[in-house]
This record gives structure tokens, sequence and C-alpha cells, in this order.
């Protein structure tokens, strides 16, 4: 059976994944894990929690359960994956494209650690233009593979 993975889209989500725990670092990855409250909301639910919910005019703004806000801004998936890959680590968006579809594809293979998690891939370091002289070489994808490989295996060898 294969894992549906929901991708992060929003700026709220990648910001509440990223203030959560960095649980495994390789020489040019860090992957963020946020461990998402266990009772999922349906997606009506969802759109009644980040917009107030009943009897908003009653509560001041930025008010209301922090469960409830997670709840909304990851409801509908158990799990979620995001990818960061900013420009001042991957200049040329060709290397950015072609990074994030490895951390993407790679996703599809990950077995849930946790039973409701959001996870952030994040490039924390460049890959050598001296060492891979073009923008999305096979030489690039497979280091990235390797290395994102080696990531996943050590948050895999932590949860057992």
């Amino acid at each position: 059976m294969a894992l549906a993975v929901q991708r992060l889209k929003t700026r709220a989500q990648f910001q509440a994944v990223l203030a959560g725990a960095t649980i495994a670092r390789t020489l040019h990855f860090a992957l963020h894990r946020h461990v998402l409250p266990s009772a999922p909301l349906a997606p009506a639910q969802a759109d009644e929690a980040a917009h107030g919910g009943k009897g908003a005019t009653h509560q001041k703004p930025g008010e209301g359960s922090a469960r409830d806000g997670f709840l909304a801004l990851f409801a509908g998936a158990d799990h979620w994956l995001g990818a960061m890959v900013p420009k001042r680590w991957a200049k040329r968006a060709v290397t950015r494209n072609a990074i994030k579809r490895q951390i993407y594809t790679l996703s599809a293979d990950l077995s849930p650690i946790e039973a409701r998690a959001a996870y952030v891939v994040r490039l924390r370091r460049d890959f050598s233009r001296k060492e891979f002289l073009s923008a999305s070489s096979d030489a690039l994808k497979a280091a990235v593979r390797t290395e994102l490989t080696t990531l996943l295996l050590a948050v895999g060898a932590r949860a057992t």
C-alpha cells in the first residue's frame, strides 16, 4: 500500500513545521518534523477553524487553541511533506527543480515514522559548481538521491 503524502503549500504550514524539531542532518540537507495532533479535522471543520469558527465575533484576533490552528493547517491527511531549496544554495532554477523532484520522489518511498506528522526537507548548503558542472546532471541527481536516502534512513534508525 502506497503512502499518501500531501505537499505543504502555504507559508504558515512551512513555518509550523520549521518551528518543530530538526530530527536529522546530512552535509547538504536538514529534515524538520512537526508531530500533528491525533484527531484530524474534516475539511469543512478545517475551514471553520481557520476562519474563527462559530462565535468568532466574541474572540479577539489571535485567540483560540493552537491545536485547532494546527488542525486547520494540516486537515485532510496524516502525512505532509515540503521541500525548501533556497536560491542562496541553488542559484539555477533547473537545479532547484531537480532537487525538489528528488525529494518528492523519495517521499513516496518514505514509510511513516510518526502516526501523524509533517516534514520539511531543507537544503542547507550548496552543491559545488566545480564538482557538478551541469545544473541538472545525472551525477548531481545521483548525489542528491544518495544523500536524501541517507537522511531518511537516519530518521528510520532513530525511530526504531
